[in-house]
């Protein structure tokens, strides 16, 4: 055997023991992949339907924020109705009763006012 040889020979036995180093690690990752695979199916296969009843949730959020608003809307509506109420009573029975009340109030005054004269002219004759 030539030095050559002899070299190639520890070469080839060092390639040899390298690749048998070499195999372990490879062999974990092939398993490190293959869980990794097994993780992106599971969790495709578990959004998918956390989507779905994320959207017909947003769907039914909708739908009673759409009742919400028709019930705001219309609360709002009755509360303008009472106020025009309010204001149509306040002129139809507020002015008149407040006419009377100074008519009566006047008229007492007045009836008032024309006893204490009579009973002042009654004293003094």
């Amino acid at each position: 055997m030539s030095v050559g040889e002899i070299s190639g020979l520890i070469a080839a036995i060092v390639f040899a023991v390298l690749a048998g180093f070499m195999i372990y690690p490879l062999i974990r990752l092939g398993k490190l992949f293959d869980q990794i695979s097994d993780t992106v199916r599971q969790t495709g296969d578990h959004t998918i339907p956390v989507l779905d009843e994320s959207a017909q949730a947003v769907k039914e959020l909708n739908s009673t924020l759409e009742d919400v608003n028709n019930i705001t809307s219309s609360a709002k509506d009755t509360a303008n109705h009472v106020g025009a109420l309010t204001d149509l009573y306040g002129s139809f029975l507020a002015k008149p009763v407040i006419k009377i009340a100074s008519t009566f109030y006047g008229l007492k005054n007045t009836t008032e006012a024309f006893l204490k004269k009579n009973k002042k002219q009654e004293e003094e004759i």
